[in-house]
């Protein structure tokens, strides 16, 4: 009986070692697994922690990136947009233009709603390109053209854009299109500005040839009479004809010295070289003695006549700049009217301003020259005596006096010309 029980306590005791020896093997696998596990933890959060200080440095980059993209595009005023293909339903992604009147699709519309708003001559050219891009012709394009105004039906603004396929398929079919925009009315404007200024600077240098010929012609005019009544005056012994002679003499040197005196007073005047000569005086007498110098000349069955406002009228300006702009003036109504009258007056100041005009009943100006007639060299008539110095004379001494100078004119019906003045 003691043998047995010895044998169950031994039993007992070996039991409860196996049991130690297999809890201190667990306790030291979990501590084991515990210190792994904490490591791939530790490793992984280090890994996960790298990540997103990338993911955090790229999400930066690109938020950099698009600041500056977006700034470029305020900056050129573009606009963003792209095309699919399949439905050709634009979308503009970013739009920096000035959005006064500027077309500009949200979504939903089309490259023939696009289309309707150009004329039939650029919707031919941007079908023509994206037809092109579709076909896989060109992959880039450029393009300008013109867009209808919203809110102006009869007015259009300038537009450039450029196209390229983003990406196509296996069969080389676009699956998008990208492309920007910009106005370039400042653009196109100039462009028309450079163009007429070399229009102009042709015209101008065409016309200063034409100017020297005309001129040599005017000048050796009244000089041959001269010199030609001159040599034979000592033949002569009427005193009759030689008062005549002399009288001719004396109305060529007038003649001569009017075109060189036009010629150089534009000159001055331009380049700034004499200085106004303000004076107080009576615009009446100034238009009668004006007036009474051009009576002569004027044809038969022609009447000069005067509209005077007021009896006496005084101005304060450069009277002889204002003479000489009456002179040129009336000079050119006495040439150009056959009959009827001439008539110069002032309509009543305002404003401390005088208009004073010259209206007569001649043979008048056609449209297409009454823009041009006060540019130098011009004349509407190649084959009428003058200089075509006369109008520009008027003109550039108005704006030398603070004033300008317009015309009126129907053709076979006469003109008038308005001189604007201030009074002081």
């Amino acid at each position: 009986m003691i043998d047995l029980q010895q044998k169950v306590m031994q039993n007992i005791i070996l039991y409860a070692s196996q049991q130690s020896q297999m809890t201190d093997i667990i306790l030291w696998v979990v501590l084991v697994a515990t210190i792994i596990a904490l490591g791939v933890l530790v490793y992984l959060q280090q890994r996960i922690g790298k990540s997103l200080k990338f993911e955090i440095k790229q999400l930066n980059k690109i938020k950099k990136n698009n600041v500056e993209y977006e700034f470029v595009l305020k900056t050129m005023r573009l606009a963003t947009w792209h095309i699919d293909p399949v439905t050709m339903e634009i979308v503009f992604d970013n739009d920096f233009r000035d959005k006064h009147d500027t077309y500009a699709p949200s979504g939903g519309e089309t490259t023939s709603n696009l289309g309707e708003a150009m004329s039939e001559q650029d919707r031919q050219k941007m079908n023509q390109v994206i037809k092109d891009l579709y076909d896989g012709v060109i992959d880039e394009a450029h393009l300008e053209y013109q867009i209808l105004l919203p809110h102006s039906p009869k007015k259009y603004y300038w537009s450039e854009s450029y196209a390229i396929v983003a990406e196509r398929d296996i069969d080389g079919k676009p699956k998008r299109i990208v492309g920007t925009s910009m106005r370039i009315d400042e653009r196109k404007e100039l462009e028309e500005a450079l163009v007429e200024a070399r229009n102009r600077a042709e015209e101008s240098d065409r016309l200063k040839t034409a100017f020297l010929a005309n001129m040599s012609h005017e000048i050796r005019t009244p000089l041959n009479a001269i010199i030609g009544f001159t040599s034979v005056i000592p033949d002569v012994q009427d005193p009759e004809e030689r008062k005549t002679l002399l009288d001719l003499i004396n109305e060529n040197t007038q003649k001569l010295l009017r075109i060189i005196d036009d010629v150089v007073n534009i000159s001055k005047v331009e380049a700034g070289k004499e200085e106004l000569d303000l004076s107080s005086f009576d615009l009446n007498m100034l238009i009668e003695e004006t007036l009474s110098l051009y009576q002569p000349k004027a044809k038969e069955g022609v009447s000069l006549v005067t509209a005077m406002r007021n009896e006496s009228q005084i101005i304060m300006t450069d009277r002889s700049r204002l003479t000489e702009i009456l002179r040129a003036l009336l000079s050119n109504a006495v040439k150009f009217t056959s009959n009827g009258q001439v008539t110069i007056g002032y309509e009543q100041p305002a404003d401390g301003r005088i208009t004073i005009f010259v209206k007569d009943t001649g043979k008048g100006i056609a449209e297409e020259h009454q823009k041009r007639i006060f540019e130098k060299f011009y004349k509407v008539d190649e084959y009428i005596p003058g200089a075509g110095l006369g109008l520009s004379l008027c003109h550039t001494l108005a704006y030398s006096l603070g004033g300008s100078v317009t015309v009126e004119s129907q053709l076979g019906k006469g003109s008038v010309f308005r001189l604007d003045i201030p009074m002081q």
